[in-house]
Parts: C-alpha cells; structure tokens; sequence
C-alpha cells in the first residue's frame, strides 16, 4: 500500500464498503468521486452550506470537513440510501408535497439533516427543526416550504420517518 493511502472499511447505505483512499481525502470527494454517488453536493468547502450534510453514525455531519478515513468503521447514510425498493422515505415524499424541493441544491443536506434530527427526537418542535437545519442554507425557497414539508412529517411520523 502506497503510503500516502488509507485503508477504510465502513456501511454505506447498508453495505460494506472496503477502500483504499488518498489520507488527506475528505469524506465527500471520496462519496463523489471514488464511489459515485452525487446527492451530497460541494457548496462551499468549508462547512457553511450544508450542501454536503451525510450521516455518520447517527448524526449529521458536513461531509467536506470529515476526512474520509474518519469514516473507518462507521456507519454511513447519503441521500441514495434514504429512498427502499417501496418508494421514496416519508421525508423525501413531504418536500415534494410541500414544495420544499426547488433547484435541490440544498436538498439532499436539508433532508440528511432533518433525517438525523427526527431519529433523535421523532416530533420536534419548530425550534428544535430550526436549530438542526440552521446550517444548511436554501437560496430559492425562503425556507417557508422546507418548514411545511418538516412539519408535515412530524406530523405523520409514527417512527417511519426517521428509519
């Protein structure tokens, strides 16, 4: 093994994934770039945007400031993996009921992140919701939307939406 390489092992999306990665790699051009999946987006580069939001463990991180090798022995959860063979996640329905989906940029961050916060706690309040997006920016929505589709899927969560 080169020794500028890292060797990683992790789920992603509920597979087992085994890579050798450059070490000072981050964690969203490896998803992007070396496995292909394109939903995190690279905003800004230095963790204002959201753009990048994944899950990691549980919780939602901004994936251009995560070295990949971080991700060694984790369990990780992109955008890809929110939808089943049965359809879209329950969330991912709610933005498109609510017109919380625009340009969809910031779409996949917004959805990441309101995914971690609602397996942490199912039926936040607005403030709650507020403060777990608050890093995720929208230039087209003026988050009106983006606060009905969340609030539409508390309201209906009966533990689904954040599985």
């Amino acid at each position: 093994m080169d020794p500028k390489t890292v060797h990683i092992e992790f789920t992603l999306n509920g597979s087992p994934r085994s890579l050798e990665i450059p070490g000072a790699a981050s964690a969203l051009w490896v998803i992007r770039n070396l496995i292909g999946l394109k939903g995190a987006k690279e905003g800004c580069g230095i963790g204002e945007c959201g753009a990048c939001t994944i899950e990691v463990d549980g919780k939602a991180v901004n994936s251009c400031l995560m070295l990949a090798a971080q991700l060694d022995g984790a369990d990780v959860l992109t955008v890809e993996g929110l939808a089943s063979e049965d359809g879209l996640h329950p969330l991912q329905s709610s933005f498109l009921e609510h017109h919380g989906v625009q340009c969809g940029f910031c779409t996949p961050g917004l959805l990441m992140s309101t995914h971690a916060l609602l397996k942490e706690n199912p039926h936040p309040d607005h403030a709650q919701v507020s403060k777990a997006i608050a890093g995720n920016l929208c230039r087209c929505t003026g988050y009106r939307q983006i606060f009905a589709s969340i609030e539409d899927a508390v309201k209906h969560n009966s533990g689904e939406a954040a599985q």
